[in-house]
């Protein structure tokens, strides 16, 4: 069996600078996921009326989720090819929410 030579990572100021630059850019993402999680839970105690209390909760998830695809699953990285397929997903998927709540809105009365 051959061996493989162990993966070496290179060295030097200008790798460190950028393992540090990355790890700088987690840390605050990671910051502010932690604050939008304490921002939820105090929203919660508010009494806000039921729609209101959902837009919110909403709002602060899109925020949360957008943040987490965009830094740790390094979609901000990506090519405007990549950047095009999300938005046309994210199209397709509130237009066939949208024909739901129509089919929802709509409903036929049979007795």
């Amino acid at each position: 069996m051959t061996e493989h030579p162990p993966m070496t990572v290179p060295a030097g100021p200008s790798h460190d600078a950028e393992v540090h630059r990355h790890m700088r850019g987690y840390l605050i993402v990671f910051a502010t996921l932690l604050l939008l999680t304490m921002v939820t839970v105090a929203v919660s105690y508010v009494r806000l009326p039921g729609h209101q209390a959902i837009a919110v909760a909403l709002v602060i998830a899109v925020i949360e989720a957008s943040l987490v695809a965009a830094y740790f699953m390094h979609l901000v990285s990506e090519s405007k090819v990549i950047h095009g397929l999300l938005v046309v997903s994210a199209i397709v998927f509130v237009g066939l929410a949208g024909l739901t709540f129509l089919g929802w809105y709509d409903q036929v009365r049979i007795w």
